[in-house]
């Protein structure tokens, strides 16, 4: 079974997280698929295109993961999960392909697929500009075995639209095939995903790795010496003790009715944003079922800024999850299957997914990151401002407002939980 975390603090420190593909022999039947023309477009505005989607997959993987287990924390990366399936299905054909893209919660019907190919680039181009304010890279690995050819088609749309680097591993050697697959992920996350394939079989022939790497700071810091160690109420019976940090300041909140909680949006220095949504007692299940992407871009919309006495515990959590699992309910099933059609990857050998690994990590702390102290000033109002206390189950969603995707997502259930 999947095991699940997610983060839980006002200030986010580093997340990453790597999502991971093993391609392994299967018997197919093949289904030919038409291939479709893209329609001219706007490029700047490609990643904006497929922004919606991937919010929603966000949101139906979210609820899939929280319907398995109410106890645990919720952690990990819509994008990373959706280009590395993305990418899959660009050497997928049939059902195989049809799933794919549908699972990801994209309308074939109405959306031609170089479209969503291209939204993709578009988004991992914009998402590795550089940015001194904010680090975050995203990387493709495509690692394969020496004895089998791959279709040269799948290659270069893999190199080109996905930017993704081919290299060539002898599977048969599974504990040095690991450890590069596993060096490839620690280097692009800067250290903070190790290990990420536990196991792999010597019938693997292809591997295909996405990761992510966010690392940012606040714009407003907390100050260090005002954390306490105070209580988090994980449900009713159980308490933990966290340390839990406190600012006194204005800040962009307002209590949402549709959804029955607070929704607290604090903003890093460069282009991102997080949003923190604090259900009432009870409510947290009555908000799991309603948020939608909707209400994200609506608070986007409309700021709300007020005085605050605001609480949040500082944390590192992390999510590792089988998708197999998950996206099955989901209903990408067959690329999993002996049915499997990726003959659009290679011809020679029939190929299913026997692996699909996703790995996310989140640390929470005062400034946001792990650089040296910031400058800042608290406003003091007139009058006693409310307290908002983060010390029961919350959401939190990271934000990209250039791309305007979904990076993280997930529920701090206990933030003392690994």
């Amino acid at each position: 079974l999947p095991r699940r975390t997610m983060p839980s603090s006002i200030t986010w420190g580093l997340l990453l997280l790597a999502g991971l593909c093993c391609l392994a022999p299967a018997s197919l039947q093949g289904v030919a698929v038409q291939d479709t023309d893209a329609a001219e477009h706007d490029h700047e505005s490609a990643s904006h295109k497929i922004a919606p989607n991937l919010a929603d997959f966000a949101f139906s993987l979210y609820r899939q993961m929280a319907n398995q287990s109410t106890t645990t924390n919720i952690f990990f990366s819509p994008v990373s999960i959706a280009t590395a399936f993305a990418m899959l299905s660009l050497g997928a054909k049939g059902d195989t392909h049809t799933q794919i893209l549908e699972g990801l919660d994209f309308n074939l019907t109405e959306r031609a697929e170089a479209d969503i190919h291209r939204g993709f680039e578009n988004l991992l181009h914009t998402l590795n500009q550089p940015d001194n304010q904010l680090q975050l890279t995203t990387g493709n690995g495509l690692f394969i075995d020496d004895s089998v050819k791959l279709v040269d088609k799948f290659l270069e749309d893999v190199k080109k639209t996905y930017h993704s680097k081919a290299f060539s591993v002898n599977f048969k050697h599974s504990e040095e095939a690991k450890k590069q697959i596993n060096d490839f992920v620690e280097k692009g996350t800067q250290g903070k995903i190790v290990d990420l394939v536990q196991e792999l079989s010597q019938d693997t022939v292809l591997a295909l790795v996405n990761y992510i790497f966010f690392k940012g700071k606040w714009v407003e810091p907390f100050n260090a010496s005002h954390t306490t160690e105070k209580d988090f109420h994980v449900d009713e019976a159980t308490t933990v003790k966290v340390p839990m940090m406190k600012r006194q300041d204005r800040y962009n909140l307002h209590y949402c009715d549709k959804l029955s909680s607070q929704v607290l949006l604090m903003d890093y220095v460069g282009n991102a944003t997080a949003f923190f949504i604090l259900p009432d007692e009870g409510k947290l299940r009555h908000m799991e079922n309603l948020l939608t992407k909707e209400d994200l871009s609506k608070a986007l919309g409309e700021r709300h800024y007020r005085s605050a006495d605001l609480s949040m515990p500082k944390l590192s959590i992390s999510g590792t999850y089988d998708l197999k699992a998950i996206l099955g309910e989901m209903g990408i099933t067959k690329v999993f299957s002996n049915g499997a059609d990726l003959s659009g990857i290679s011809e020679e050998v029939p190929l299913k997914v026997s692996k699909a690994m996703h790995k996310a990590v989140l640390t929470l702390d005062e400034k946001g990151t792990e650089a040296a102290g910031a400058t800042y000033m608290e406003i003091m109002p007139m009058s006693l401002p409310p307290d908002i206390e983060f010390n029961r189950p919350f959401v939190v969603v990271i934000y990209d407002t250039v791309t305007k995707a979904p990076l993280f997502v997930g529920k701090v259930v206990n933030p003392t939980q690994k």
